[in-house]
C-alpha cells in the first residue's frame, strides 16, 4: 500500500495500464527569451474560411453543389474575405464551382477566392484554368516538410524537399503570369505541411527559398502558412514555434504569417490564439471547427472569444441560429448543445444559486448600472448573437427560487413578492422531482395558475356592480357562487376592494383580513391586462395568496379575493 494514500495500491499487478510507453513526449523549443506570452491580443486577424474545402473533405458526404453554394453564401454573408474554395485540380465538383461562381459573377468587390494545389506542375496548370477570369486569387501550394513523412513517405533528404518546393513555386509563376496580366489579384500562399513536426531551422530555411524563388515585396507579400497539421504539443509549443520563425525569417517584411491549426489535442483555439500573440497576422479555419480528425480551428468560437474582450472581430456573427441551420444541413453534422457562442445549451442556468445570480446581474444591468455588460455566469449578452437572455435560466430538480422567479418575470411579465416565491418555488421543485427532467415554462405558469388564480373552492365570482357615493365611498352590489348556491352580497367602503371585502364578511360572515397587496399592469396596449396579487390571514395568522388577472383592474382585485379566500378553504 502507498504510505501517503492508503487507498492506491502500487504493487497491484492486476491493474490496467494503457500502452503509454509507444509514444514520444514532445520536445521543447529553445526559446529561453520568448515575448509572446506578454503580448495581448487586440484586434482581429485576416480570416480564411477553409470550410469548402478542409471542411468539405472531411464530411462523410460531401457538400452538393447546391450546398456548397448556401455554403458561400453564408460565409459572404457572415464577412469572410478570403474563402479557400476547393481543390480544383483533384476533383472535378471543386473545379465546376469554382468556374461557377466566377461565370456567374458570385465574388463579391473585395473577396479573395483561394485554391489549393499540391507542388506538381500537371496540378498547377489545370488549377490555373480553374481561377481563370478570377480577380482576387490567393494561390495555395503545398508541400510536406516533417522529419516523418520526408523518411516514411517520400524518401527524400532536405535538399531534395527544398528543390521540390522551389520547382513548383516557379511552375505557378509561369502559368500565372497570363492571369496577372489579364487583370487577376494574385498572391501566393505557401504551406510546409505538417510544420509543427518539422524542424524548425528547416521550416525556415524552405520558406526563404520559397520567397526567394517567388520575390516577394512589401507592397506585394507573400502568405506563409504554418499548419498544425496534427496537434502534437501544447499550445505554448506552437506560440514558441511561430515566434522563432519570425525572428529567423529573412525579409519577414515581404510575408504575411497565418495559421493553420487543426484540434487532436482539443486546444486548436488556443493555439491560434497563442499564435497571435507571438506575431502571425492571419488564421485559417472552419465554422464551428469542422474538419479532419477533431477538426481544425474553430473560426465562431476564436471570433467570439475576441468579441467577448471588447475586440471587433470583424465578422457578423448576430444571427447564430441562421449560422448554425446551414451549417448542420450543408455538414450534415449537428451542433453539440453545448458548443461555445452556438450551443442550445451554452446560456443556460440549472443551478440555483447561478439562476439567483443571473436574475440580479439582470436587473443591475437593465437598471442602467454600468455601461459594461456585467452578468455572473453569462460572458456575453446571449442578444448578440441573436439568443434571448429568456433562455437562460431553465428549470429542473437542481434549480431554486431564482430559477422560479426569472421564468415567471421573464417568460410571463409576473413578479412575486418574495414569501409568494418562497411558498410556490417547494411546489415547483415537486413537480420536477415527480418529472425528473427539466420544467418547461408553459408547465411553471401551469402550476402557478392552478395554485393561486383558478382555485378550486367554495366560493366563485359571477358578476358585479360598483357605485361611487356622494361622501366619496363606494359600493359593491356581487353576486358569488356558494356552493350551489348563488348568493347576492353588498358592502361599501372606501373604495371598490373595500367595498367588496366587507360585503364577504358581513354576508357570508367570512373574516377576510387584507395584509399584503399588489396590483400592475402585465403588458402594454389593447391587449394589456392588470394583475393582482393579495394575501389574507386567518385568526391564528395563517396568510393565504390570491391571484386574478384581467383587463379590468377591479375585476383582477375580486378574483384574487376569491382566490385567496378559496385556498384558505382549501388548505
Amino acid at each position: 500500500m502507498n504510505a501517503e494514500n492508503p487507498s492506491m495500491n502500487t504493487d497491484n499487478a492486476t491493474a490496467k495500464k494503457m500502452p503509454f510507453h509507444k509514444y514520444k513526449p514532445f520536445q521543447p523549443v529553445a526559446l529561453k527569451d520568448r515575448t509572446w506570452p506578454d503580448n495581448i491580443i487586440d484586434e482581429a486577424p485576416r480570416w480564411c474560411s477553409v470550410d469548402l474545402r478542409d471542411g468539405n473533405q472531411a464530411l462523410i458526404e460531401p457538400m452538393t453543389p447546391n450546398e456548397k453554394q448556401k455554403m458561400w453564401d453564408l460565409l459572404i454573408e457572415v464577412g469572410f474575405q478570403e474563402i479557400e474554395v476547393g481543390f480544383p485540380a483533384a476533383s472535378q465538383t471543386d473545379f465546376d464551382f469554382v468556374r461557377k461562381i466566377i461565370e456567374e459573377d458570385r465574388i463579391p468587390e473585395g473577396v479573395t477566392i483561394q485554391v489549393l494545389c499540391q507542388a506538381r506542375e500537371e496540378l498547377i496548370r489545370r488549377t490555373c484554368e480553374a481561377v481563370s477570369g478570377a480577380k482576387n486569387v490567393i494561390f495555395h501550394l503545398y508541400n510536406s516538410t516533417s522529419t516523418l513523412q520526408r523518411k516514411v513517405v517520400f524518401n527524400m533528404s532536405r535538399e531534395e524537399v527544398v528543390k521540390l518546393a522551389t520547382d513548383a513555386t516557379q511552375v505557378v509563376w509561369d502559368n500565372t503570369r497570363d492571369l496577372v496580366a489579364s487583370g487577376t489579384n494574385l498572391t501566393l500562399e505557401y504551406s510546409p505541411e505538417s510544420y509543427t513536426a518539422t524542424e524548425m531551422d528547416f521550416a525556415v530555411e524552405i520558406c526563404a527559398a520559397v520567397m526567394q524563388a517567388w520575390k516577394p515585396t512589401p507592397e506585394n507579400k507573400i502568405v506563409l502558412n504554418l499548419p498544425s497539421t496534427v496537434e502534437m504539443a501544447t499550445p505554448n509549443i506552437y506560440a514558441d514555434q511561430i515566434e522563432y520563425f519570425i525572428r529567423n525569417l529573412p525579409n519577414r517584411d515581404s510575408a504575411v504569417i497565418s495559421l493553420h491549426t487543426h484540434n487532436d489535442r482539443g486546444t486548436g483555439v488556443a493555439a491560434s490564439e497563442l499564435g497571435l500573440m507571438a506575431g502571425a497576422e492571419r488564421i485559417e479555419g472552419t465554422l464551428f471547427g469542422n474538419g479532419e480528425r477533431t477538426g481544425n480551428l474553430d473560426v465562431i468560437t476564436m471570433a467570439m472569444n475576441m468579441f467577448s474582450q471588447g475586440i471587433d472581430p470583424r465578422l457578423y456573427l448576430s444571427d447564430m441560429p441562421k449560422i448554425v441551420a446551414v451549417s448542420e444541413e450543408c455538414t450534415k453534422i449537428p451542433i453539440h448543445v453545448r458548443q461555445p457562442y452556438a450551443g442550445e445549451l451554452v446560456f443556460t442556468a440549472f443551478s440555483g444559486s447561478h439562476q439567483d445570480a443571473i436574475k440580479k446581474g439582470m436587473q443591475y444591468v437593465e437598471a442602467g448600472g454600468d455601461t459594461d455588460w456585467e452578468v455572473p455566469y453569462l460572458p456575453i449578452d446571449p442578444a448578440d448573437v441573436g439568443s434571448s437572455y429568456r433562455e437562460t435560466v431553465r428549470v429542473n430538480s437542481q434549480s431554486g427560487k431564482g430559477g422560479v422567479a426569472f421564468i415567471l418575470e421573464h417568460h410571463f411579465g409576473v413578479s412575486l413578492p418574495r414569501s409568494l416565491l418562497l411558498e410556490f418555488s417547494p411546489i415547483v421543485q415537486k413537480l420536477t422531482e415527480a418529472d425528473g427532467g427539466e420544467l418547461k415554462p408553459d408547465m411553471i405558469w401551469k402550476a402557478f395558475v392552478n395554485e393561486y388564480i383558478e382555485v378550486e373552492g367554495p366560493y366563485q365570482l359571477i358578476d358585479y356592480q360598483v357605485h361611487s357615493e356622494s361622501d366619496g365611498g363606494e359600493t359593491c352590489q356581487a353576486k358569488v357562487q356558494v356552493g350551489d348556491n348563488e348568493v347576492e352580497v353588498y358592502g361599501a367602503g372606501s373604495g371598490p376592494i373595500d367595498a367588496f371585502i366587507n360585503a364577504m364578511v358581513e354576508t357570508l360572515n367570512e373574516p377576510l383580513n387584507v395584509v399584503e397587496y399588489q396590483e400592475y399592469a402585465l403588458n402594454e396596449g389593447a391587449e394589456a391586462q392588470a394583475i393582482c396579487i393579495l394575501a389574507i390571514t386567518d385568526e391564528q395568522g395563517n396568510r393565504y395568496y390570491g391571484v386574478g388577472i384581467s383587463q379590468n383592474t377591479t375585476t383582477a382585485a375580486f378574483k384574487s379575493i376569491i382566490a385567496s379566500v378559496n385556498r384558505k378553504w382549501q388548505i
